[in-house]
């Protein structure tokens, strides 16, 4: 169908008379034999026609005895014509979610979204009455972002679940969904889930702004619907933090967040974001001060030498060895010894071959993706050491910074720092030490410049002042909860009081 007849599907109006609606119906749905349609008659005396269409998978083979259609249908049963047109436009029914759509398009789009369309014989709207919808994966576990302390649920495909997992952790009338939808073709459910008297309504119209600025024939990812509406698009670091949890992120409404939650997709945006909340996880609230603070002190480091410690060995062996102890540059230099390639081919030849076993670990089906990450970085790390390929000291190096970035809770926000590990890698075998300084200082200038919807992404370290030094308390070091008494900046200014003593 071309764009022309499609423009003059969407303005076809439902019609009383029946059989034209069947027959612009069936035109639409030509060739589909997954759609089911049926023609029946109801009322006392069998004169009103009606039709019903739906999914063949989301119908099911009880639909007329068990279903709220079935039901509805027998109800209308032994009406007379006047009665059925007068049960239909009151709803006197009572059914829930009941939608009456005018024209021939909305009525389609309705029952592509799972439920089943009701036509009646002089009745000039369409109804959709809820059904059992697509099949979907249940809650389960969360893939990523691996917990100690808390619910181990995970995000569904489903975007009417993952909405309901909100709501279950934040039972107020504040929370409101927004529904727009996204791709010309897909019609993705697309819900935008924020605390009404907590965000900035500013915000709010700049992701539908973003969200209206494209138009795309499917989102079937919220990962599509992250890459079109992030401002700074050449940069490594992202600009919507994503989750699994949906404890995170009912944690980020309460902050004063929004959470962006796509039909077919488990992982959630929340945004504004910023660097700081990248590295905490959802068990730095549920843990003890102590316990939390050490271990995002450690995230925070693991996210520094994750991108710079095969850099900064370059940088020292192959230009400024006179800054190691003499024991330590003898060590380094006896383990060198044999190996035809100098640093920097090592480094790169280690790093590439990790970065594959990486690759591959994900690809490779359940059991056999786990092991081949261990099994294979310890046979090819041995192999290339007894082989006299690199040395032993690049096999560590290169397995530590590994260790980094697997500390890095967000698996996007990780990805940034593999990439930038090869700029530190390339600068330092070119320039040394300086050229290490110097990406390092392009890299802060950019995170300096970064912004996500008109936070810095380096809040709380750059304008705390803005929140009277506030957010630094939950940084480097999370104090106790009982201190915490205010939200972060991402709240509005007159309601960022979330706890107090009570008199």
């Amino acid at each position: 169908m071309s764009d022309k007849e499609e423009k003059k599907q969407e303005n076809t109006p439902v019609v009383k008379d029946l059989q034209e609606n069947i027959r612009v119906y069936k035109e639409v749905f030509s060739d589909c034999a997954d759609i089911k349609m049926r023609e029946m008659t109801l009322g006392k005396e069998q004169n009103v026609g009606c039709f019903v269409a739906y999914i063949e998978v989301t119908g099911g083979s009880a639909i007329f005895e068990k279903s709220m259609i079935g039901n509805l249908l027998n109800s209308l049963g032994n009406c007379s014509k006047e009665e059925i047109w007068k049960r239909l436009n009151e709803n006197a029914l009572g059914l829930s979610d009941v939608s009456p759509f005018e024209t021939m398009e909305e009525a389609a789009d309705g029952m592509l979204t799972g439920d089943t369309i009701l036509f009646v014989d002089g009745y000039d709207k369409a109804l959709k009455i809820p059904d059992k919808g697509y099949p979907g994966m249940g809650v389960s576990e969360a893939d990523s972002e691996k917990v100690i302390r808390g619910s181990n649920e995970g995000f569904t495909d489903s975007v009417k679940t993952n909405t309901a997992l909100i709501r279950k952790r934040v039972r107020s009338p504040k929370v409101k969904v927004r529904e727009i939808k996204a791709g010309v073709r897909s019609k993705t459910n697309v819900d935008l889930v924020y605390i009404d008297d907590l965000i900035y309504p500013d915000v709010l119209a700049e992701i539908e702004r973003r969200l209206d600025g494209y138009e795309i024939d499917g989102v079937l990812d919220s990962g599509i619907i992250e890459q079109l509406a992030e401002e700074k698009w050449y940069s490594p670091f992202p600009q919507f933090q994503t989750t699994q949890r949906p404890d995170r992120a009912a944690m980020a409404i309460l902050e004063g967040r929004i959470v962006l939650l796509s039909d077919n997709s488990p992982v959630a945006l929340i945004l504004p974001t910023d660097y700081n909340s990248f590295i905490q996880t959802s068990d730095d609230y549920y843990s003890r001060w102590e316990i939390a603070s050490f271990g995002r002190m450690l995230r925070f480091i693991a996210s520094f030498f994750a991108m710079t410690l095969p850099g900064l060995y370059l940088a020292v062996c192959n230009f400024h060895t006179q800054i190691l102890p003499t024991t330590l540059l003898l060590s380094f230099a006896a383990a060198r010894q044999g190996v035809p390639f100098p640093g920097v081919v090592e480094v790169l030849l280690m790093e590439l071959s990790f970065e594959l076993l990486r690759e591959a670990g994900v690809r490779l089906p359940g059991a056999m993706g786990n092991t081949i990450g261990i099994v294979g970085g310890l046979i090819i790390g041995q192999a290339a050491v007894e082989a006299n390929l690199v040395s032993p000291i690049v096999v560590i190096v290169v397995a530590f910074t590994a260790l980094c970035s697997f500390a890095i809770p967000n698996e996007e926000f990780a990805t940034a720092f593999r990439l930038l590990k090869f700029a530190f890698i390339g600068m330092s075998a070119w320039l040394g030490f300086f050229g290490f300084l110097l990406t390092l200082l392009a890299l802060l200038i950019h995170l300096s410049h970064l912004h996500s919807f008109g936070i810095p992404y380096l809040m709380p370290f750059v304008g705390a002042d803005v929140t009277g030094y506030e957010d630094e308390r939950d940084s480097f070091v999370r104090i106790p909860i009982f201190l915490l008494k205010r939200r972060p900046i991402f709240a509005k200014r007159n309601n960022r009081v979330k706890l107090r003593r009570k008199e």
